[in-house]
């Protein structure tokens, strides 16, 4: 099943598939190199809520509908009529934040399928995500510094924790395009496949993921985000309590049968 989430327009700048276990969010710009618009960043948004909501769905993929473009960044043709001033780029800038939060906060493992062009805030937008694999040829870079913009705190500090902050000061200040092979010996790559072979690779590792224990999951998300936080900003109770749930559920009676019987564990989320 598919549904569009759209503008009034008859652009439908992303597009949801459900096909569990896996959910599947697909930017649909083909004539902008999928450059996020508002309609887009306020589609992701929604298309989030709408897989997490789907109790079937285990894992959560974003992809470009093309080979040739995963997003080329924001679409900098809406700038002049959004982005004319600080006030109005505050504004504007509160949906791209909302996205990236989306993808970071949801409970469920998002891998980001990359391959062509992954520029600016499609670099962000794949920095919130999970897992990052990519095709060999993707082109990266944030060229924020030859616009004349400063890149947010929230898209610096993901970067900074990803590639460190060494990495972070020459993709930013440089603002130099690099190859994916770079991107990977960095660590903004988790895996680099060859082209042909990115959509059935990103499907295996991804259907392989989601026969594992969704509250395990949710609760490692959860506790390496709290774990990046300075130690007095940590939501304690909020680990201990997702340790205790996992502890508590019928997944881990389950996943110890399963064990002990040399069988697959079916997992159920409860």
């Amino acid at each position: 099943m598919a549904s569009a989430i759209s503008n009034p327009a008859a652009e439908n700048p992303v597009l949801v598939e459900h096909e569990a276990p896996l959910g599947w969010i697909v930017i649909n710009r083909p004539e902008k190199r999928n450059a996020l618009n508002f309609a887009a960043w306020r589609g992701i948004v929604a298309a989030m809520e709408e897989l997490n909501a789907d109790d079937a769905v285990r894992v959560i993929i974003l992809r470009g509908v093309t080979r040739e473009a995963f997003i080329s960044g924001a679409d900098i043709s809406e700038f002049p009529a959004h982005r004319a001033n600080a006030e109005q780029a505050r504004e504007y800038r509160a949906m791209p934040a909302r996205a990236t939060s989306a993808l970071a906060m949801s409970p469920k493992p998002v891998i980001a399928m990359i391959a062509g062009i992954c520029m600016g805030g499609g670099l962000q937008v794949a920095l919130s995500c999970d897992i990052r694999i990519a095709a060999r040829g993707t082109r990266f870079g944030i060229p924020a510094a030859r616009l004349g913009l400063a890149y947010p705190l929230d898209g610096v500090l993901s970067l900074s924790q990803i590639a460190g902050p060494a990495n972070a000061r020459d993709i930013l200040m440089s603002a130099r395009t690099f190859g994916a092979e770079e991107a990977l010996q960095m660590g903004l790559l988790n895996r680099l496949v060859e082209p042909d072979e990115l959509e059935t690779n990103v499907r295996e590792y991804a259907t392989r993921m989601a026969s594992n224990a969704p509250l395990t999951m949710a609760a490692a998300k959860a506790i390496i985000r709290e774990g990046l936080k300075d130690a007095a900003d940590r939501d304690m109770p909020k680990i201990a309590a997702m340790v205790a749930q996992c502890f508590d559920s019928e997944d881990y009676k389950e996943g110890v049968r399963a064990f002990l019987e040399k069988r697959q564990p079916r997992f159920q989320g409860r």
